[in-house]
C-alpha cells in the first residue's frame, strides 16, 4: 500500500476527517479551495500533526496518535514540492538542487528529463514559473524521498508551461514509479495525471 491514511484535525471552525488507502501511481486530491487538499498534504508531511489518525506509507508508520508515534518531517524522506517553488534565492540554481542532495557530487543523470542543466548557474529570480516549478521537483527528487507530495504544481502557469509539468509528472509515475500525492482543483489536470482520483 503506497499511502494508508486516516487523518483527524480541527482547524479554527473547519474539521478535517479524512481516510485513505491506495496502491502506487498518482493519486489526486480534487476539490476547491479550502476543502482541506493542502491540510492533507502537510499531515502527511508532518507539517501539521493531526488530532488523531495514523499516516503509513509503504508500510512504514510515520505517524500514529494511538501508538504515540510522530515521526519528524526531516525523517520522513518526503519530497515536497509547495505550491509556490519556494527556492533560496540567495543560491543558484545548482546550489538549490545540491540542497537536496544527500551526500556526494551533484549528479542531474536522475532528473535529466526535467530537461534544467541549461539552468544551473541561473539564479531562482530570472527563472520563469516553470523553469522555478521544475527545479523544485529536481531538488525534491534529489532528496531520495521514498513518495512525493505535489501541491498545486500546475497553478499560475501558462498553458505550454502546464503541459511541461504535466509531462515531468508522468514520467515520475510511470518511469520513476515513486507514489504521488496531488492537490489540484482543475478537473483536467486531475483526469490526465491521476492514476485515481479522491475528492473532497
Amino acid at each position: 500500500m503506497a499511502f494508508d491514511l486516516r487523518l483527524s484535525k480541527r482547524l479554527g471552525e473547519a474539521q478535517i476527517d479524512f481516510a485513505l488507502a491506495v496502491g502506487d501511481g498518482a493519486t489526486v486530491l480534487f476539490g476547491p479551495s479550502g476543502a482541506g487538499k493542502t491540510s492533507v498534504l502537510n499531515m502527511v508531511a508532518g507539517l501539521l500533526r493531526p488530532d488523531d489518525g495514523y499516516v503509513r506509507v509503504r508500510g512504514e508508520t510515520l505517524f500514529d496518535a494511538t501508538a504515540g508515534v510522530d515521526v519528524a518531517p526531516e525523517r520522513r524522506r518526503v519530497g515536497y514540492v509547495f505550491q509556490e517553488p519556494r527556492l533560496f534565492p540567495h543560491l543558484r540554481v545548482r546550489d538549490n538542487l545540491r540542497y537536496g542532495v544527500q551526500r556526494g557530487a551533484l549528479d542531474m543523470t536522475s532528473i535529466a528529463f526535467l530537461g534544467i542543466d541549461h539552468l544551473l548557474d541561473r539564479w531562482p529570480r530570472t527563472l520563469s514559473g516553470g523553469e522555478a516549478r521544475r527545479v523544485a521537483i529536481g531538488r525534491a527528487l534529489l532528496s531520495n524521498p521514498a513518495f512525493l507530495l505535489l501541491d498545486e504544481p500546475l497553478s499560475s502557469l501558462d498553458r505550454g508551461r502546464r503541459d511541461e509539468i504535466m509531462v515531468a509528472i508522468e514520467h515520475i509515475r510511470d518511469v520513476v514509479r515513486l507514489p504521488i500525492l496531488i492537490v489540484t482543483h482543475d478537473a483536467g489536470e486531475a483526469d490526465r495525471i491521476g492514476s485515481r482520483i479522491v475528492t473532497m
